[in-house]
């Protein structure tokens, strides 16, 4: 169990959900090398409208019907595994934008923890 509290290290990958790697969406091999690598967790969110340095704008609405709609990965620990994490993103990330910030966790606790 991964306990995590206090400063922390958040790194947030935009990419397009239509990347891939080896024919698997990049955003599903982030979140599996980050279980991997033991970090504390990870998750997706899909855009419903943005661009990057394209300029490209990528929307749902349905008249403009999108298949590469923006995509964040967002994945919180201490900051030396977060780094220790970026080589793997530097390989997998083609296109798109890698950011890291500060933060402060106030409270991580897993499904049924709490009532231990």
């Amino acid at each position: 169990m991964t306990r995590l509290t206090g400063r922390a290290l958040r790194v947030t990958v935009f990419i397009g959900e239509t990347d891939l790697w080896h024919r698997k969406p990049v955003y599903s091999e982030i979140v599996h090398r980050a279980r991997k690598a033991g970090l504390a967790g990870a998750s997706v969110f899909r855009g419903i409208e943005g661009f990057g340095a394209s300029s490209l704008i990528h929307t749902q609405r349905l008249l403009s019907l999108s298949e590469d709609l923006p995509v964040a990965v967002v994945i919180v620990d201490d900051e030396d595994k977060v780094r220790a994490f970026l080589p793997q993103l530097d390989e997998l990330v083609a296109e798109g934008l890698v950011i890291l910030d500060d933060c402060e966790v106030i409270r991580y606790v897993g499904r049924g923890e709490a009532d231990r």
